[in-house]
């Protein structure tokens, strides 16, 4: 497992953060039925019941939201990837299909609200991971974005740099068919509340969908 060190700048700008992780040797799997069939049922749900206003107004996606503003970004522009799903699907976007790991955590940031970090953790560089903010010109490829503005972005940084942020992960740790340790990060701009269910969450569709076993949990802030 890692250890996650929180800085001080985020901690000022954002004193009620906390994060989970869960760690999990797995089998990727380019698509799986059952998956699908529940994040189908959820999209449905979804949409039949919520407007395309309201998402902002979600307590955790607020909470992220205003973490970017603190921080030194614009929501506006650069979305947290729960609200940036939510408000694909409300303009009637199909959700990508990437692969089972991607997908499954994708199902439980549109479930909870929180921005899910998902990495190929044999990819991180080192045994550390310390949450920070994007500085000036910090170089940073954003999955399927090319290189990403992260000036201002709460980012985590292992050895080498940057991997990840609530708007997107980097292409170097992202989780592919070669994957077979998983780490996803739970983070908890609103604070603790829903961090455990989230992850409760993840190991159980790790389990049923990524035959996930040997899972470890770390929660810190």
């Amino acid at each position: 497992m890692f250890e996650f060190r929180v800085s001080e700048e985020i901690k000022s700008a954002c004193p009620a953060f906390a994060g989970a992780a869960v760690y999990a040797s797995v089998q990727n799997t380019l698509h799986s039925d059952g998956l699908w069939k529940e994040i189908d049922e959820f999209i449905d749900r979804l949409t039949a019941s919520t407007q395309i206003e309201d998402i902002k107004q979600h307590p955790i996606i607020a909470a992220t939201r205003e973490a970017y503003k603190r921080c030194g970004k614009d929501p506006g522009r650069y979305r947290p990837s729960a609200e940036a799903l939510r408000r694909r699907l409300m303009r009637g976007v199909p959700l990508y299909r990437i692969n089972t790991l991607v997908d499954l955590i994708n199902l439980v940031s549109l479930r909870t609200g929180h921005s899910i970090g998902g990495f190929d953790a044999n990819k991180i560089q080192g045994t550390v991971l310390s949450l920070g903010i994007g500085k000036v010109g910090e170089l940073f490829e954003g999955i399927g974005r090319g290189m990403l503005n992260i000036e201002g972005l709460p980012v985590y940084r292992d050895a080498v740099g940057g991997i990840g942020t609530p708007t997107s992960d980097n292409e170097r740790t992202k989780m592919d068919l070669e994957t077979t340790k998983i780490l996803a990060i739970v983070n908890g701009y609103n604070g603790k509340e829903g961090l455990t269910e989230a992850v409760v969450m993840i190991q159980d569709l790790l389990e049923r969908y990524a035959q996930g076993f040997e899972c470890e949990i770390s929660y810190f802030e």
